[in-house]
C-alpha cells in the first residue's frame, strides 16, 4: 500500500465521499487509488475553481467536507477565488494539493516549482505539508477534523509521499462537537428581548435550517423582534409553511435604513453587519448608534440549540408569522424583466428544490416572489468573488440527489465558472442554470456614480460593457453537451423555465432582460 492509498482509505474512513479534482501528474497515485475505494467518489472539473466551488456547494448541503484534488501552487492559486468564499461561508474543503517530490523540489528552474505553502496560506485555515510517506495517512486525518470545523484544511502531498510505500491508514479523529450556550448567556439574552426595546434577531449559519428558523419565529412573536439574516448568507431554508424573515440589503444607505430605530440587536452566528465596500462619505459600521450589541451564539457555538432554548425560556410556543405560499399569476407578456422572471420563477418551482445564487442587479427582482414560493433551500453568494452559483449548484445537486437545482447567474459572472456546465452534463446532474443576460456589468455601472466617479467616458463605459461581441450562452452549454435555449419575452421564459422543472438533467436558459 502506498501513501496515496492510505490516504484515500482514511479520508474515506473519515467521512468523506467525494472528491471534486483537477488532477495532474503530481497526482496520478491519488487518482489510481480512487478506483480502489469505493466509498469515494471522483469528479472531473475542468477548471480548479469549479472544483472549489462545488465542493463549497457540497458542503452547504451535504453537512460535511468534500475533498478536492488541486495541482501544485498554480492549480490551487486558480481555485482561491472561490475558497475565499467557502471560507467566508464557514464552509469545511479538505484540499489535496499534489506537488513535486521533496527530491525534486530542489530545482526552481523547473516550471512548477513555487513557494506553495505560501500560496496555500492565504485562504487556508488548516495547512500542512506532509514529510514521508508514513505521515500521510495521519495528515489526512487531521485535515478532515479541520474541515468538519468548518476550516479550509490544505494538506499539500509531495509526489514521492504518495507514490513510496506506507503502512495503513489512520483512524478517523473525532469531530469536535459545536460549542452549547451557556444557561447565563440565554437567560441574560431573554431579558433583553422582554425590555421592550425595539430588536433584531441577525442570523446565520446552520440555524437558517428549518428547526433555527422555527424557533426564531416563536421568538419574534413572544417579544415583537425582528428576525432577519445577512445578504450573502451560506444557507437559509425558507418559503412557505416557515417564519418570514427579513434580509439585510445589499447597498450601505438601504442597510441603514433598514436598521435604523433599532436599540438592539442580538447575534446568532453572524458578525456585526458591516458594508460591501467603502463609499466616500458613507459609514462602513452600520449599527445605529446607540444600539446594542448582545451575542447569543457565535459562529462556532450551536445556534439552533441556542435559540430553542431560547424559545423555551421565553415560553414562545406561537409559530409566528409563517409565510404563505403564494403561485403568482404568468406576468403581462411583453419583454423579459427581472420581476417577471421572479414571478414565474415562484409558479413553477417546485417543494424542496435548492436555489443557487450569485445574481445582483437581478437580484432584487427574483426574490421579491420567492420569499413566498415553496419551501427551498437558498444558498448564496458568500465572498464577493462571483460566479460560484454554477459550481455550487453542481455540488449541491450531488450532495442532495433527488432535489431539483436552480442556478442563476448575471452573464458576466456566468463566464468565470462556464466549464461547470460540462461537469454538470458528465454527471448528469439535474440543475436548470438560469443565466440573466443584460450585456453589460451592470452592477458596476450602478457602482460607478455611487463611488463618485462621475462623467464616464467612453473608454470606462466600453470596460463595463458585453455587447461587442455578444456572448452566446446557448451555444457554448450546447457544446459541453447541455440542452439550452433563449428566453427574450415573458412568454418564451415561462414556456421554457416550466419546461425544465418537468424534465430530468441538466439545463441552461439564457434569458435576456430588457434593463
Amino acid at each position: 500500500m502506498n501513501g496515496a492509498e492510505t490516504l484515500v482509505h482514511t479520508l474515506a474512513d473519515s467521512g468523506v465521499e467525494i472528491c471534486f479534482g483537477n488532477p495532474g501528474t503530481s497526482e496520478m497515485h491519488f487518482v489510481a487509488a480512487l478506483d480502489r475505494e469505493p466509498r469515494m467518489r471522483g469528479v472531473l472539473c475542468l477548471f480548479e475553481a469549479v472544483a472549489a466551488g462545488a465542493a463549497d456547494g457540497y458542503a452547504r448541503m451535504a453537512g460535511k467536507p468534500a475533498a478536492t484534488l488541486l495541482h501544485l501552487g498554480p492549480g490551487f492559486a486558480n481555485a482561491i477565488s472561490f475558497l475565499h468564499n467557502a471560507r467566508k461561508a464557514g464552509q469545511g474543503i479538505v484540499n489535496i494539493v499534489g506537488d513535486h517530490a521533496v527530491s525534486h523540489s530542489q530545482y526552481a528552474q523547473a516550471p512548477l516549482t513555487s513557494d506553495i505553502m505560501a500560496i496555500c496560506g492565504g485562504v487556508s485555515d488548516w495547512l500542512h505539508r506532509s514529510k514521508s510517506p508514513a505521515e500521510v495517512a495521519a495528515d489526512g486525518a487531521r485535515a478532515v477534523q479541520a474541515a468538519k470545523r468548518g476550516q479550509i484544511a490544505t494538506l499539500v502531498l509531495p509526489a514521492n509521499c504518495a507514490w513510496e510505500n506506507a503502512t495503513a491508514p489512520a483512524p478517523a479523529l473525532p469531530a469536535l462537537m459545536p460549542g452549547m450556550v451557556t444557561p447565563e448567556t440565554i437567560e441574560k439574552v431573554a431579558a433583553a428581548l422582554r425590555n421592550g426595546k425595539r430588536s433584531l434577531l441577525l442570523m446565520r449559519g446552520r440555524c437558517l435550517e428549518r428547526a433555527g428558523m422555527e424557533a426564531a419565529g416563536r421568538i419574534a412573536h413572544a417579544t415583537g423582534a425582528r428576525i432577519a439574516h445577512d445578504y450573502f448568507t451560506p444557507r437559509i431554508t425558507r418559503g412557505a409553511g416557515l417564519p418570514g424573515i427579513e434580509r439585510v440589503p445589499y447597498f450601505s444607505e438601504q442597510i441603514v435604513e433598514a436598521l435604523m430605530g433599532l436599540e438592539q440587536i442580538v447575534l446568532v452566528g453572524a458578525p456585526p453587519p458591516v458594508t460591501f465596500f467603502a463609499y466616500p462619505d458613507k459609514p462602513s459600521w452600520v449599527t445605529p448608534e446607540g444600539c446594542e450589541l448582545l451575542t447569543l451564539a457565535a459562529p462556532e457555538d450551536d445556534g439552533t440549540a441556542a435559540l430553542v432554548a431560547l424559545a423555551d425560556t421565553l415560553d414562545a410556543k406561537a409559530p409566528g408569522n409563517i409565510v404563505q405560499l403564494v403561485r403568482p399569476d404568468l406576468p403581462a407578456s411583453g419583454a423579459l424583466t427581472s420581476d417577471a422572471m421572479g414571478a414565474i420563477i415562484a409558479r413553477f418551482m417546485p417543494e424542496d428544490a435548492i436555489w443557487s445564487d450569485d445574481s445582483l442587479t437581478a437580484g432584487p427582482g427574483l426574490q421579491k416572489y420567492l420569499v413566498h414560493a415553496p419551501r427551498h433551500d437558498a444558498i448564496f453568494l458568500t465572498g464577493g468573488a462571483i460566479g460560484d452559483a454554477k459550481p455550487m449548484a453542481m455540488g449541491a445537486a450531488l450532495a442532495c440527489p433527488g432535489r431539483k437545482v436552480i442556478a442563476v447567474s448575471g452573464d458576466g459572472a456566468a463566464m468565470y465558472s462556464l466549464p461547470t456546465l460540462w461537469s454538470m452534463a458528465r454527471e448528469r446532474l439535474d440543475v436548470v442554470t438560469i443565466v440573466c443576460a443584460n450585456r453589460s456589468y451592470n452592477i458596476l455601472n450602478i457602482e460607478l456614480g455611487r463611488v463618485g466617479a462621475i462623467n464616464p467616458g467612453p473608454k470606462t463605459l466600453a470596460m463595463l460593457d458585453l455587447h461587442d461581441p455578444v456572448l452566446d450562452f446557448v451555444k457554448m452549454a450546447q457544446g459541453m453537451g447541455v440542452e439550452a435555449s433563449r428566453a427574450e419575452t415573458t412568454e418564451a421564459f415561462a414556456v421554457q423555465f416550466a419546461d425544465a422543472m418537468q424534465r430530468k438533467g441538466p439545463r441552461l436558459i439564457e434569458a435576456v432582460l430588457n434593463v
